[in-house]
Order: C-alpha cells, then structure tokens, then sequence
C-alpha cells in the first residue's frame, strides 16, 4: 500500500434515464476534496466505471469557485479525469490508502452495481484502507459486501445526500432510488444535518459526507484518521 495515493471515483452517466436531462459528476465534489490532499501530500488517480470520458453536471458549474475553475482548466485534470479516466481493470487496488467517491446524481446509476469498483473497494479495506464517499457517492458503497456476503455499511454510521435534499433540489422523481432510505434498508445508521450545511461522519474507516458542502470535511477527516 502507497500510504501517500487516493483513489478517486467518477461517474459516466451523462443524463437522467426518466428524460433526458443532463447529469454527470458535481464538479466540487472533485476538486475540493483532490485540493485538500494534494495540499496535504498526496498524490490521486481517477477511476471511472467504464473508463474514459467524465461529463460534469452544468449545474455544478454554477457553484463552483475559483479555484474549483481553475482545476476545471487545468490540462492535466482535463486529461485524467475528464477525458481518459482509468477504467477499474487498469487499477491496482492494493497501491491506495483510499478510495473516494465523488457525487452528483450520475453516479446513482453506474456506481451501485459496478463489481468491479466493489472489489477494488473491498482490496482496498481489506489492506485497513479508508472506504469514502461524498453526497451522491454513498451509493457506491450501498451494495459493497464483506467476505461474508454482508452489507459492509450494516451497522455504520454514515451519511449521504438526503430525502430532504432531493426533494428540495427537484429530482426527487428523476432518481431510481433515494440513498436515506437505501441505506436505512441495508442495516447503516443514517445521520444527517440541516440541508445543504457542510457535514461528514466517521466510522472507523468508512468516512461519509452528505452533500456538495461536505468534500472538504470528508478530506479534513480523512486526514485526521491517517495523521501520523
């Protein structure tokens, strides 16, 4: 394991299935949390399900700061993340000390049930890596088992974007499911705060964010469980 390598993980789901509203990966959600750990000494890969091409949802660029921006023109980020991500079976999992999802409401259709992701995730706790995720990206770790063919988040504590926050945000109808209630259903104990305020929760090595506010407490409590 390089105690110093994060895993990042994107979606390619372009738009919604119900119409075809474009979505893709909440750009924030990206860069604020790769600013944190590259400022801390990391270094990060991009993974996406199939490989390749990244779309950015349009509305998240309307959040996005300037530093968010600048990363967003930024050739290498360009290249590596946006345009040729790794596919899963160019991965070595037992290289990184984490995986991370990112969010954005394409990742609630190609995350779920991508195994290969999944094995990466379990190599990757199995070896004491960190299991992260932000807003949307819960929904990577909602069907990830143990050895035993258990849940993994039975029994966690973990939070992710909420009932609320779909509704409020108007894609309530558009989502195949709602990520409280998934959660709920596999065993997790789901903890939330005020819509859209900053908050993530951890649980021995799975560490969750609930919403496009979080990453950077998800990447401030990453680094507080690897200090040292």
């Amino acid at each position: 394991m390089d105690k110093k390598k994060i895993l990042v993980v994107l979606t390619n789901t372009t738009q919604f299935q119900v119409k075809p509203e474009a979505t893709g990966l909440w750009l924030g959600e990206a860069t604020e949390f790769v600013m944190d750990m590259q400022a801390a000494g990391y270094t990060v890969d991009y993974v996406s399900p199939r490989g390749g091409y990244v779309p950015i949802d349009p509305r998240s660029l309307k959040y996005a700061d300037a530093q968010a921006l600048a990363m967003y023109r930024d050739p290498n980020f360009q290249k590596r993340a946006l345009t040729a991500s790794l596919a899963p079976d160019q991965v070595h999992a037992e290289n990184y000390l984490a995986i991370y999802y990112t969010g954005g409401h394409g990742v609630m259709f190609d995350f779920p049930d991508s195994h290969p992701l999944q094995e990466i995730s379990r190599t990757i706790y199995r070896q004491g890596g960190y299991l992260t995720s932000v807003c949307h990206g819960i929904a990577g770790l909602l069907n990830l088992q143990d050895d035993a063919g258990q849940y993994l988040i039975a029994g966690k504590h973990i939070t992710g974007f909420t009932t609320t926050e779909e509704i409020l945000s108007n894609k309530r109808r558009l989502v195949p499911f709602l990520n409280e209630k998934a959660t709920q259903e596999r065993g997790a104990i789901f903890q939330k705060v005020r819509a859209f305020k900053p908050y993530a929760v951890t649980d021995n090595r799975i560490i969750t964010g609930q919403n496009p506010w979080s990453p950077h407490a998800v990447a401030q409590a990453l680094l507080s469980a690897t200090a040292g």
